[in-house]
């Protein structure tokens, strides 16, 4: 097999490369830059460059290799952030006309624990309007573009994040999810998407949806590669209140084994049978994913689920409540620069009520409860569907905007605050992407990550790419 290009090497083969001094940091940061030069117009993934940062970032990491110092798994690896992240310096736009000429004061948690790990930063990246709003044409930025087919959307709202991991514009974007804004581009796309644990990774310096279900994380070409990131990612951070004290495991070390005996895996089939909106094809591609981890001699075990209902109207009255209460004082004074999705899904939170609020977050631990007691008192990891349907076209906005099954799948393991991750599992009948999810007990993100890890290994990765992306997910040699 010949040699992947630059672009084409995973997070995991960049790295060994870099240790054996076969490439420089800085020959994947001008790659990267070039390829974004040539690519982003079509697509709209990125929508700040920082080129002059990125040769910093990459002269640094090789000095350091060169005097034996590696400062981890993501050591001399570019990156790229939602455009809600703050860097010292930079602009963090939320892609919004209000926040356009914000420039941050310092680093937010996520960007510190990077800049320790020697990444190296390529610039800003597509969202939907503080991380709400839908794909409109009136905001400071044009919506990003899925790769696959730009007439299809991206998901939301990390959006830019999983359209530049899919072009090969970077191997490592962060997201944010609040109801499955990382699990629901990365499906769309093609690509992995990781939620960790409710508290595993710091908040602090991301513009903020909802206090209760707003989570960070990585998405990547491979499931190795985001537990390579979720390895610098996560630790406690005291500036963000709800960030867990918790050890951080040995991610990569822990999920080599792609034997899953011994593994009970909760499959709630009768669940997704029943769901009106959910497609004979992706019923059949679960049915063919639980095929395959029994193969890899996983328990695979019938189960119930709460409804889901349940959990959709809870986090979206949290979403609204909360959402409305960050906002406040920005929408009296100056809502009319907001775009019309957002003012439209942030206003009816002025009408939630003290009781409401009070009921919604009762029932928040409740769920969370109940979803201990019926899948994980028994299993160690449950299987979902990710999306109800492939990427649909974008000519269904704005009149159906928001959709309302679209987070349907993913936002209860946002109220629930457990580890779940988005893997990429194939392609339906109009040639766009579909994934699944793995979702996990709290904190046990080692389990969710094997499973993810031994699927890809055994299946191997997808063998086609967005047009002019090329072999990119070629699998590393051993």
């Amino acid at each position: 097999m010949n040699s992947p290009a630059l672009h084409e090497l995973s997070i995991a083969q960049a790295g060994r490369l870099l240790r054996a001094g076969e490439i420089r940091a800085m020959d994947l940061a001008e790659d990267a830059l070039s390829r974004i030069e040539r690519s982003n117009p079509a697509i709209h993934a990125f929508v700040m460059v920082e080129a002059d940062r990125a040769y910093a970032d990459a002269a640094r990491a090789d000095d350091d290799l060169a005097a034996g110092i590696d400062r981890g798994p993501l050591h001399g690896i570019p990156y790229a952030l939602k455009d809600i992240f703050d860097v010292a310096g930079m602009r963090t736009s939320c892609h919004s006309h209000l926040m356009c000429e914000h420039v941050a004061a310092a680093d937010s948690g996520v960007v510190e624990r990077l800049v320790r790990g020697g990444a190296v930063l390529l610039g800003k990246l597509a969202t939907h309007e503080f991380a709400l709003g839908g794909p409109s044409p009136e905001l400071p930025f044009p919506p990003a573009r899925n790769p696959w087919d730009p007439e299809r959307f991206t998901g939301g709202s990390s959006s830019g994040s999983a359209a530049a991991v899919a072009a090969g514009l970077t191997r490592l974007a962060l997201g944010s999810d609040t109801s499955g804004s990382i699990r629901g581009p990365a499906c769309y796309c093609g690509v992995v998407g990781f939620k960790p644990t409710y508290g595993r990774v710091s908040r602090r310096g991301a513009f903020p949806l909802s206090y209760a279900l707003d989570h960070c994380g990585p998405l990547t070409w491979t499931v190795e590669d985001a537990a390579l990131a979720l390895q610098v990612l996560a630790g406690h951070d005291p500036a963000d209140i709800a960030s867990a004290s918790r050890p951080v495991p040995d991610y990569r070390n822990a999920i080599t084994d792609d034997d899953l005996r011994g593994l009970r895996i909760a499959f709630p089939r009768r669940f997704w049978s029943e769901m009106q909106a959910t497609t004979d094809e992706v019923l059949a591609d679960l049915d063919r994913i639980a095929d395959t981890l029994a193969g890899l001699g996983a328990d695979i075990v019938d189960a119930q689920l709460p409804p889901f209902e349940w959990f959709s109207a809870c986090g979206r009255l949290l979403m609204t409540a909360e959402g409305y209460a960050i906002h406040e004082r920005m929408l009296r004074e100056y809502g009319a620069k907001y775009g019309r999705y957002t003012y439209q899904r942030l206003v009816p939170g002025v009408a939630v009520s003290a009781a409401d609020l009070t009921h919604a977050q009762r029932l928040r631990l409740q769920l969370s409860a109940s979803l201990e007691r019926e899948i994980f008192h028994r299993c160690d990891a449950m299987l979902c569907a990710s999306c109800l349907t492939p990427a649909p076209r974008l000519d269904s906005f704005p009149a159906d905007w928001p959709p309302t099954d679209a987070s349907k799948l993913t936002i209860p393991f946002n109220v629930s605050g457990h580890p779940t991750l988005g893997v990429p599992s194939g392609f339906g009948r109009s040639g766009m992407p579909l994934g699944f999810q793995i979702v996990g007990r709290a904190f046990d993100e080692v389990t969710v990550l094997r499973i993810g890890h031994a699927y890809q290994r055994v299946m191997g990765y997808p063998d086609r790419r967005p047009p002019g992306i090329g072999d990119a997910f070629a699998e590393a040699a051993p």
